[in-house]
């Protein structure tokens, strides 16, 4: 069955992971989607350990369902085959710094003249105006100029380098996804083709929301530890008897009612919306000392049964294995182009006509460059 983009043509220029991991969604969902990539230039995901069947699991991943043409773009020749594609594309998506696709020759303005009504999208740290679109950075650094970093962690230890890129994907690759998408409603109505310019520094900050808000707004600058939902009330994680974690997010009366109950707490029941600083502390320290007396696994079978708001920190070995998410197929066996299959992360968006496909594991550097180069010598 295909996919709700079925027909979308998309040109990918992207390395790494925010725009990789877009065009696989958009892949996904039924886009074709060709990888453009230097031969000269590896990238790094390719060989970024640990690796499955010789092939790095990182690009097998955020590659998988896509064609590689390798070309060097700073040949002449290499110019003219992305010109004559173009024609019959209808999205590029570029991650390079600001002016370079131009230096290329290939910058929006020259493949819009070939192609009106292209979706060019260009995925930047700082997008593609102002005084730092062409610094370098990472996604710490997004997160950290974007006051996100700001208001993490723990007073005492500061914010956290967090385990997942939240300013590469939940900024620029999901971001990237909705404006392409976006534009091609826009398209669809009106024939025109237009730039998307994606910021992950402008995408992490917009994430900010309701701390956002409070400060912009209400003139309460956000610090760690110090709002109802980062730490600054009984909303947070709890260490077990065995050095495991649950996290207890029971801010509505009726769920700190059912928890409090259950943790012989039951005179505390009314604290959880208290804005009074040391009654959160009180129920807190309640909360931790109780919590403390049983393993995760006592815990989880009480928790089973009782809808409260609380559930365990799961590794993400444990999470793949949990029945919620293999219900819901985030746990793919996705087939490799050599044989055999790799398993994989499942496509988040689930649709009752057009579900999504991952179709193949990230192919070889190249794999379709002869078909690609072929098609477009017998099109001449």
């Amino acid at each position: 069955m295909a996919g709700p983009l079925q027909g979308l043509r998309v040109l990918d220029f992207t390395t790494l992971l925010p725009g990789p991991y877009a065009t696989m969604m958009l892949a996904d969902m039924g886009a074709e989607v060709l990888r453009v990539e230097a031969p000269d230039r590896l990238d790094l995901t390719r060989v970024m350990p640990p690796h499955e069947g010789g092939t790095s699991t990182a690009h097998a991943y955020v590659n998988r369902g896509k064609a590689s043409l390798a070309l060097d773009l700073k040949q002449p020749d290499s110019v003219a085959v992305i010109k004559q594609l173009v024609a019959d594309y209808d999205i590029v998506i570029e991650q390079f710094r600001p002016g370079v696709m131009d230096r290329l020759g290939i910058g929006y303005d020259t493949l819009r003249d070939i192609n009106p009504s292209l979706i060019y999208c260009a995925i930047t740290g700082y997008g593609q105006t102002g005084p730092y679109r062409y610094r370098a950075g990472h996604d710490i650094n997004y997160l950290a100029l974007a006051g996100v970093s700001s208001h993490c962690g723990r007073q005492a230890s500061g914010p956290p380098p967090l385990g997942i890129q939240v300013a590469d994907v939940a900024g620029g690759s999901h971001h990237a996804v909705m404006g392409i998408l976006a534009a091609v409603i826009h398209r669809q109505q009106t024939g025109e083709g237009q730039l998307v310019d994606v910021s992950m520094t402008d995408a992490a900050f917009a994430l900010n929301g309701m701390a956002g808000a409070a400060c912009l707004a209400g003139g309460e600058v956000p610090g760690p530890e110090r709002s109802l939902l980062n730490g600054g009330s009984f909303y947070d994680y709890y260490e077990t008897a065995d050095g495991r974690w649950l996290s207890v997010g029971s801010l509505e009366p009726a769920f700190m009612a059912r928890l409090c109950d259950a943790l012989g707490l039951s005179e505390l029941k009314d604290q959880g919306l208290s804005p009074d600083p040391e009654r959160q502390r009180e129920l807190k320290q309640a909360l931790k000392s109780a919590l403390a007396e049983r393993t995760l696994d006592e815990w989880q079978a009480l928790f089973a049964e009782l809808d409260a708001c609380v559930e365990p920190v799961l590794t993400v070995a444990e999470a793949s294995a949990h029945p919620q998410l293999r219900a819901r197929d985030m746990v793919l066996d996705v087939p490799r182009p050599e044989g055999g299959t790799q398993p994989q992360l499942g496509h988040p968006i689930k649709f009752s006509a057009t579900p999504c496909q991952a179709h193949h594991t990230g192919r070889s550097l190249g794999a379709d460059s002869d078909a690609v180069l072929g098609s477009l010598a017998r099109a001449r």
